[in-house]
Formats: structure tokens, C-alpha cells, sequence
């Protein structure tokens, strides 16, 4: 098969996909290795993504949402495929949307009855009083449309409406859109790596996430934990919350239609109560450091080659090609859903 796998410089964007020229460049020597043709392509105007339509290829894998082109509308790489009618890797664009937007993804799930802790959006001046907030304190507040935990802090959890008006403001300044406030889960924290295969099986690699204990006595998993890779991870047993845990994210998955892979976070109450908390549609690939590839080594023991090639599997199956009976991709892993 002929793959080719697209990015952009994506220094300036505030989601950065598969990462750095480095975690595309693991993603390529995965590919070779299971024997098609593949090329890496960083593309930075649309002529550049003619060049890849024009040579046809059995795959494009994504390596981000979009490509940005200064005084131009963004570059949607998954419509711009699909309307040359090129099988692409991941998701469909409106289904991105709810990646791009933690909630828009949250309202869509609460619609289906997927748990999401409460929240509303606010900007500076917009509430008088703390007795105007739709939720009572303690909140926790974020930019709604970042990845990688920026704007994530100490100052994030606020327990009064001065903290809530100091960081409603520090993050506006900022990011220029309405900020995310969301009852504060004060429990366990997971992200669940997903892999859609080929037959519409489901690989779910859940771990538990344990950030580093802030001078407040806190554990916040925010910008600079996740920069200086300062959290530690672990397995999950056979527990009830365990369970939990990989039922809804497969329930979000499925939910928000997402298509061949992606990474779902997920926190706990006090209670042990499970909450949707985000997707990441065009999770990092980053081989020693990102999520998605460590949830599938610690849970599922799948080595980053491997993960690669289950999601070349996803894509590929969509590609119209004579197989020998009973044959199938030997990468591929099928393995059950949790049980409901």
C-alpha cells in the first residue's frame, strides 16, 4: 500500500497532533516496517496537499487537525481529503470538532447519557457575584479549545469568586474565548487509549494518571506536569471502577462517533463516580512520552509499532482489495469489549 503521512508546522497551534517532526518520524519507521510505501510530508500551503492528492495514495495518515495559512481560513486536512475522495486515518471533521471543543464534546454526550461533571462557560464580568455562578465552589477552570494542559495550573482550582474573576481573566487575556468552569472533581484520574479495528472490534488501554503534589497539597495535571513529564502512571486491576472506566470511554468513542483511534480522559468524585472529562481525536505519538502509545504498552503490552500498525489496519481496511480467504492483517489484535 502507499501511505502517506501529513503535518505541519505546528509551533504556533494550539493542538499539536501527533507532536513534533520526531513523533511523525517514528510514525513513518512504523509503517515501512510493515512493508508499505510511506512518506512523510510537512506541508504549509495548499499546493503542498495537491502534490500529496495528486499521487493518489492508498492512506493519508493525519497527523494534525488542520493546517494553518496566515490570512486564510484554516485548512481542515480530514474535509480536504474527503473531498478529493482520499481514504484518510482518524476521524471525520465534525467529529474533530468535539476534540477542538471540550464542550461541545460535553453537552453532546450528556445528550446520550454519558456522565460529565456540571459546568458552564464565563467571561471576564460577566457574573456580579459568586451567588450568580450556575455551580457552587469549589470550581475548576480551563480553556475550553486547549490541548496539552495549557492554562492548567494551581490557580485553576478556585474556591472563592475572587479566584474564580482573577483566573476568568488570566485566561481570556489569553486565549481570547470563553473559559470552561466545571464542578471540581476531587477523585482519581484516567485516560483510556482506543483502537477501532478492522473487523469493528475495540482495544481499550486504560491507565490511571497520578500527578505531582503541588505546594497547595494538590494534584493537578496541568501544562508544566505535562511538559516536564512530571506524572506517574499506572495499570488498572479488575476493580469495579476499573470497569467503569473502560465502559465509558468506549460509550464516548462510539458516542461522539469518533472513528479509528483516540485517547478519552476521564476523572473521579470522591465517590469513585466516573465523569467524561475530554477526547483527543489526533492523540500525541510522541514514542516515550505520549499518552496514547504508554496507555497501550501498560495495559495491552502493544509495543508503539504495533499501535501503529493497528491503526494502519483501521485505514487500510477501507481500501477495496483482494484478500485470500480467512486471511487478515497480521497486526491486528481483536480483542472484546468491557463487559457491560
Amino acid at each position: 500500500m502507499n501511505i502517506e503521512i501529513v503535518t505541519t508546522d505546528n509551533s504556533g497551534l494550539k493542538e499539536t497532533g501527533f507532536g513534533a517532526i520526531d513523533a511523525c518520524n517514528s510514525v513513518l519507521d512504523s509503517v515501512r516496517k510493515l512493508g508499505h510505501n510511506a512518506r512523510l510530508n510537512v506541508c504549509s500551503t495548499e499546493e503542498h496537499l495537491s502534490e500529496v492528492a495528486r499521487r493518489g495514495p492508498d492512506l493519508v495518515i493525519l497527523a494534525v487537525k488542520y493546517m494553518s495559512i496566515r490570512d486564510q481560513d484554516d485548512i481542515w486536512l480530514s474535509d480536504y481529503f474527503a473531498n478529493k475522495a482520499i481514504n484518510f486515518s482518524g476521524s471525520p471533521r465534525d467529529v474533530l470538532e468535539y476534540d477542538s471543543s471540550k464542550v461541545l464534546a460535553k453537552a453532546h454526550l450528556k445528550k446520550y447519557g454519558v456522565r460529565t461533571a456540571n459546568f458552564f462557560t464565563a467571561v471576564p464580568e460577566q457574573y456580579i457575584s459568586g451567588i450568580d455562578l450556575p455551580i457552587n465552589f469549589p470550581l475548576f477552570l480551563k480553556p475550553s479549545d486547549a490541548a496539552n494542559g495549557n492554562g492548567i495550573d494551581d490557580l485553576s482550582l478556585v474556591r472563592n469568586f475572587a479566584e474564580f474573576q482573577k483566573k476568568v481573566r488570566l485566561l481570556y487575556n489569553k486565549f481570547g474565548e470563553p473559559i470552561l468552569a466545571e464542578e471540581y472533581l476531587n477523585g482519581r484520574e484516567f485516560t483510556v487509549a482506543i483502537i477501532e479495528t478492522a473487523f469493528g472490534k475495540y482495544v481499550v488501554s486504560p491507565v490511571e494518571i497520578i500527578p505531582e503534589e503541588s505546594t497547595n497539597g494538590i494534584r493537578i495535571l496541568g501544562e508544566r506536569a505535562k511538559r516536564e513529564n512530571r506524572e506517574e502512571f499506572t495499570s488498572l486491576d479488575d476493580s469495579e471502577i476499573s470497569w467503569n472506566v473502560r465502559r465509558m470511554a468506549v460509550e464516548a468513542f462510539k458516542g461522539l462517533g469518533a472513528r479509528d483511534f483516540g485517547r478519552i480522559d476521564i476523572k473521579a468524585n470522591n465517590l469513585g463516580q466516573c465523569f467524561f472529562m475530554e477526547a483527543n481525536l489526533v492523540p500525541g505519538m510522541t514514542s516515550i512520552s505520549s499518552y496514547f502509545p504508554r496507555a497501550c504498552e501498560m495495559a495491552r503490552g502493544l509495543t508503539y509499532d504495533k499501535v501503529v500498525a493497528l491503526i494502519v489496519d483501521a485505514g487500510i481496511s477501507r481500501v477495496p482489495v483482494s484478500l485470500p480467504v480467512g486471511a487478515e492483517p497480521k497486526s491486528l489484535i481483536p480483542l472484546p469489549l468491557p463487559a457491560a
